[in-house]
């Protein structure tokens, strides 16, 4: 599989699957504000490693491709909102390198779940898994509707709200999405607390999402319902 390089370049590609039949884009965290290039190693993104490592055992066998997307800048920038366009750059840079309808999940820590849900409305979009995302009020969920979305969430995270993922998710049902959002019990921001449930949860939320296993039933169970614990 080709690795897409260079200065513009938004999507980062590595592994052995030749002609893959999904694709799973992991988007780490980052800051409210910051042009600043972030660090080819940085702890953001070294913190999706391990959801990278549970996810391939998830959909092993099942032809998944699993990239990342790069950041031109380290925050999101108001109006700007550049890790979202970092995010639907590296989609187009898929298209180009993978011609025809690959399904897509899309899994974002934080201010890469902020961008990960305004990218959701993409053709190559299946669904959206968030971690403790960046939901602000009044996030616009009208281009989700047909996808699927999971958010999940510590109760004891203290950088991001999440009452606002289950805020979300709601307006995102009622907008025509099917979307479910999971409170992690006893889990803070970094998602250290309960790090195996973490990773558990997101690779069967992910291979769920591509049809090659069932959802977990507190996912599955909560479509279109309220959120609960796990």
């Amino acid at each position: 599989m080709p690795f897409r390089d260079g200065p513009r370049a938004a999507l980062e590609l590595r592994g052995p699957v030749q002609e893959p039949r999904a694709v799973v884009l992991l988007l780490h965290g980052g800051s409210e504000h910051g042009t600043a290039t972030p660090p080819p190693w940085n702890l953001p993104g070294a913190r999706l490693r391990l959801f990278e490592g549970a996810i391939r055992r998830a959909t092993s066998g099942g032809g998944v491709l699993i990239g990342r997307v790069r950041y031109r800048h380290r925050g999101w920038n108001g109006e700007r909102q550049d890790a979202a366009q970092d995010a639907r750059r590296a989609l187009r840079e898929l298209e180009e390198l993978l011609p025809g309808d690959v399904p897509t999940v899309l899994v974002g820590h934080s201010m890469g779940g902020r961008a990960a849900l305004r990218a959701g409305g993409d053709p190559l979009v299946r669904g959206v898994v968030g971690l403790a995302p960046w939901c602000p009020t009044g996030e616009p969920v009208a281009h989700l509707r047909g996808r699927r979305v999971v958010l999940l969430h510590g109760d004891r995270d203290r950088t991001t709200d999440p009452r606002d993922s289950l805020d979300f998710a709601a307006r995102a049902r009622a907008a025509g999405a099917e979307a479910a959002s999971v409170l992690m019990d006893g889990s803070d921001h970094a998602m250290l607390r309960r790090a195996t449930a973490w990773h558990t949860l997101t690779g069967r939320a992910v291979a769920g999402l591509l049809g090659l296993s069932e959802l977990p039933p507190v996912i599955a169970d909560q479509l279109p319902s309220t959120s609960t614990s796990w």
